[in-house]
């Protein structure tokens, strides 16, 4: 090992550390641009917004349900000032927060704490007759940690799907389907098992992963988010005990659906997390067949079916090799997809279980929502830009059908069949003739028309075969761009 190595990273050689302003996660360094949106939800300091918000509407729901005895009534200032503390969160609350946990080394009794410094100010902009500085014990009433987490929880993510991750994935819808117009009559050699197969269109390619995509995003749209405020173990045991008389599990629904979410009734001392290991799962899927996009779109561009615009791509290609467009994008996206699934998959697998009542390993876990959210929304970015620098290189594909007439073996075929069983004599053993005129054979426009030729097929149908070419054999891949 080098000197110089051996300096760098040894900490007591007074080497430069980078450890306090370099962010660790590529998606905090490089990739923040494209992720950013992200953290108005799934970051740290959101979810801690979150929690505010929760806590704040409890509070204000009991107090306008009048379920505390005695409790006092609120006005509309009082009301309004509890409810900017949620949104005016910000750098200030986010310190405060830090400092205060420090001190509890629990997250959500120093939102607790936060909310109550914030009572104890009210006077300031409401006057002394304020009665918020003597509802301390109000803040957090019947509420076990993970009370307020879980629809802290199920709030971001449903704003990050619905406001964030969504877009980008319609994103892409539109991206794919503008290559399906273009290309919905540019016929191409397609390819199964990698061997020339039956030629389709460009358009109709895309238009399929346009129609699995939308299938994913469908799913994704009726998510459910479920949440629950029902006490230490899911039964509102304290909450009986101290207010015998409130319809404590009505409460709880009215104010979980208050919140936009939808109630679970049943559960341990946590929300049970299943709704979340379905949506996970259903990203997961829709990762999956975005890969299957960029290894596709990956495979035409190094076959010529795409010509890559270089502005467009915004890329320099390779650093030594000045004719190469690398096809960036495409592999960025899959790597990110890959992660990401990665991630989907842990928290799918994981956060159904916990032992018991209840554990810690969820709330570890779920703080990797966002990245997991992250790279997908990184890998959507790429594609949609990798797409935007894509032509369809119509003269590559044309040459690739010129070169391959035997595709049109499986046609003759089939109307041999079709004319056998009309009637017509000499069709048999259509398979083995057209296999004994095409396996290890180059067949070319000539030697096809000439087999052709020379069946004996009925007028009609022989010149139905003669008109037809490669780029002609589509079926119907034309309209089929538009299906999605």
């Amino acid at each position: 090992m080098s000197d110089t190595w051996s300096t760098l990273f040894n900490p007591e050689s007074g080497y430069t550390d980078l450890a306090m302003d370099t962010p660790l996660s590529p998606l905090d360094g490089r990739y923040r641009a494209a992720v950013a949106p992200l953290a108005n939800t799934l970051s740290e300091a959101a979810l801690n917004r979150a929690r505010v918000h929760v806590e704040v509407e409890w509070l204000i729901y009991l107090m306008d349900h009048e379920v505390l005895p005695g409790a006092p009534t609120l006005t509309d200032a009082e009301r309004a000032y509890l409810r900017r503390l949620a949104v005016d969160f910000g750098p200030e609350d986010i310190h405060r927060l830090a400092r205060i946990e420090a001190e509890t080394r629990h997250d959500v009794k120093a939102v607790e704490y936060l909310i109550k410094e914030h009572l104890d100010q009210a006077p300031d902009e409401l006057g002394d007759s304020t009665c918020l500085p003597d509802l301390h014990e109000v803040v957090h009433i019947f509420c076990t940690s993970e009370d307020i987490n879980n629809l802290a929880y199920a709030l971001t993510v449903a704003a990050a799907v619905t406001h964030t991750w969504l877009p980008a994935a319609r994103q892409l819808i539109e991206s794919l389907r503008a290559i399906a117009r273009d290309g919905a009559d540019a016929p191409m050699l397609a390819h199964t098992h990698g061997q020339p197969a039956t030629p389709v269109t460009m358009g109709k390619e895309m238009a399929v992963f346009i129609h699995r995509l939308n299938r994913q995003i469908d799913r994704i749209e009726k998510a459910e988010y479920l949440g629950k405020i029902n006490g230490a173990t899911g039964t509102w045991a304290a909450h009986m005990v101290a207010v015998p008389g409130a319809d404590w599990p009505a409460l709880a629904q009215g104010f979980v659906e208050f919140l936009g979410l939808t109630w679970n009734p049943l559960t341990t001392q946590i929300e049970s997390h299943d709704w979340q290991a379905e949506l996970y799962s259903d990203v997961a899927r829709f990762n999956r067949i975005a890969h299957n996009l960029a290894t596709d779109c990956w495979s035409y561009i190094s076959m010529g079916y795409f010509h890559q615009n270089l502005a467009a791509q915004g890329s320099t290609g390779s650093s030594t090799m000045p004719h190469k467009v690398n096809p960036i994008r495409f592999e960025n996206a899959e790597a990110n997809l890959e992660i990401s699934c990665a991630l989907f998959d842990t928290l799918a697998a994981t956060l159904v279980t916990s032992r018991m009542q209840r554990d810690l390993t969820d709330s570890t876990t779920q703080r990797n929502i966002g990245v997991a959210f992250g790279h997908s929304l990184l890998a959507l970015d790429n594609l949609v830009r990798g797409l935007a620098g894509l032509d369809i290189n119509r003269e590559r594909m044309a040459a690739d059908l010129d070169q391959n007439w035997a595709v049109l073996g499986e046609a003759v075929q089939q109307a041999m069949r079709a004319a056998s069983i009309a009637g017509a004599t000499g069709m048999a053993n259509p398979y083995e003739r057209l296999k004994e005129l095409t396996r290890g054979h180059t067949v070319g426009a000539d030697e096809m028309r000439t087999f052709i030729a020379g069946l004996g097929l009925p007028g009609e149908v022989e010149h139905r075969l003669l008109d037809l070419t490669p780029a002609t054999y589509i079926g119907q891949s034309e309209k089929m761009a538009g299906w999605e």
